[in-house]
């Protein structure tokens, strides 16, 4: 690993150092997650988010970034360290105290609803009217490209079709954080490009911060502004694209940003 090749490990060095809230976004301070037998899932990880910031959490599988989305969430709670935003602890609120949505990859959705109904569930519990609400769950399925499904039941819907039904939902209700679980996994090539496009540009019009979680490069530099490479539980940088292929703060983030590995992964998805 060469110093032309790979900067120094200042990069990594700052990623796991203590960290203090930043008074304004969203501080990941010292999180760590241990489960049953002493499993660390999460170890010690420090991140910052700026407001309407989208932010990558990419890796392989069981290196962490999913525990650390749930936990942001509200849906696993922290062994150690604290979530802040804004300068406010989110530690012990449950999910549906927290200002965030989360598009898990397993879709949750009601089986005896329809998309309609499914899309719109989250307005009802805020007393939206349901006038109101039906409208706004239309221009969701809209952007999903499903409003001729909306009175279908998920059972009758294809697999891609019923994650779109889960982004509708998130969107719908156009929270403070959204939090993505590999929301593309089960969607058609075709419709993975468009949806890409639309989770964009969800994005830029509602400025909304957005922290995605992703195995797949192609999805995290079509998508973010900056990529955190996690491995081993731990952030081994949090930086742009560029950034990350010209100057890898580790020889493991070199590695996964290799030209040929970075042009293999990108024309296969």
């Amino acid at each position: 690993m060469s110093e032309e090749a790979v900067g120094s490990t200042e990069g990594a060095a700052r990623a796991a150092a203590p960290s203090e809230p930043s008074g304004s976004g969203l501080d990941l301070i010292n999180l760590t997650k241990e489960f049953a037998g002493g499993v660390v899932a999460v170890d010690d990880v420090n991140l910052h988010v700026d407001h309407g910031e989208y932010v990558v959490l990419l890796g392989p599988s069981g290196c962490g970034k999913t525990t650390t989305l749930r936990m942001i969430g509200g849906h696993e709670y922290p062994t150690g360290g604290d979530i802040v935003l804004d300068g406010q602890s989110l530690g012990g609120l449950p999910p549906h105290k927290r200002p965030t949505t989360t598009v898990f990859q397993h879709f949750a959705l009601f089986p005896h609803r329809s998309v309609l109904d499914n899309v719109s569930f989250g307005l009802k519990m805020d007393k939206i009217p349901k006038d109101a609400r039906r409208a706004r769950a239309m221009e969701a399925l809209e952007m999903v490209g499903l409003t001729e499904l909306a009175s279908r039941k998920p059972r009758a819907l294809s697999g891609g079709q019923q994650q779109r039904v889960a982004l509708g939902r998130a969107m719908v209700t156009a929270p403070q954080i959204m939090l993505m679980d590999e929301p593309l996994s089960n969607i058609d090539p075709p419709n993975r490009l468009k949806m890409r496009q639309e989770i964009l540009s969800f994005h830029k019009e509602h400025h909304l911060t957005t922290l995605y979680v992703t195995h797949n490069l192609a999805d995290g530099v079509a998508l973010a502004d900056r990529i955190a490479v996690m491995h081993a539980g731990r952030f081994e940088q949090a930086d742009t694209v560029e950034n990350l292929m010209r100057q890898p703060a580790t020889e493991y983030v070199a590695d996964f940003f290799k030209a040929e590995q970075f042009g293999h992964r990108f024309a296969a998805t």
